[in-house]
């Protein structure tokens, strides 16, 4: 047996769906709510499924969706579950070769499942958290970095219109001596 939980991620629940082997769902879909109550039920349905399975213990498939799948794969990491973080864009592609065109969550679940058996995924690895903080920082420095050069063009435009002749004066438009005089002389 080979027994995957497929998990459709929203904000602060998640719908999910239970694979034993390829074809062969196993029960109802059922949901996660992302408490510490729920994610212990959640802990026992990963502990019955594995039962079932005859001791193989579960892969758990869900989509990477920002920070909303966190206390899942947070819960999983801490319990010792595999687990395979996919890319929206091809559950996405997934989810459009079905001929039907409604969309529910557990519907999503059932065909993460599905997507788990028609691809090879490797199981995700933990990122250290060093590595996660210095990805939030260079996000932080570049979009402060965007803000900045924004400013700066903003300002140029202004000062074209207020003041033409006021670049050709100074060589360096951001140095202290020409936005003091800008400050003296506003008008």
């Amino acid at each position: 047996m080979n027994p995957v939980i497929g998990l459709d991620i929203a904000k602060g629940e998640s719908k999910g769906q239970v694979f034993l082997d390829k074809g062969k769902p196993h029960g109802k879909s059922f949901n996660v709510v992302h408490t510490d109550a729920g994610l212990n039920q959640f802990l026992e349905l990963l502990r019955t499924v594995e039962q079932t399975a005859g001791g193989v213990a579960p892969i758990v498939i869900f989509e990477s969706t920002g920070h909303y799948h966190a206390p899942i794969s947070q819960f999983l990491d801490k319990q010792n579950y595999t687990y395979v973080l996919v890319n929206p864009l091809i559950a996405h592609q997934a989810k459009k070769s079905s001929l039907r065109k409604v969309k529910t969550d557990a519907l999503d679940a059932y065909h993460l499942c599905e997507l788990y058996y028609k691809e090879e995924f490797e199981p995700y690895k933990r990122r250290g958290v060093y590595l996660l903080n210095l990805r939030n920082l260079t996000r932080q420095h570049e979009s402060i970095t965007g803000l900045y050069v924004q400013t700066k063009l903003q300002f140029q435009a202004v000062l074209d219109q207020v003041f033409p002749e006021f670049r050709g004066v100074f060589g360096d438009l951001y140095s202290k001596v020409s936005l003091r005089v800008l400050y003296e002389f506003p008008t």
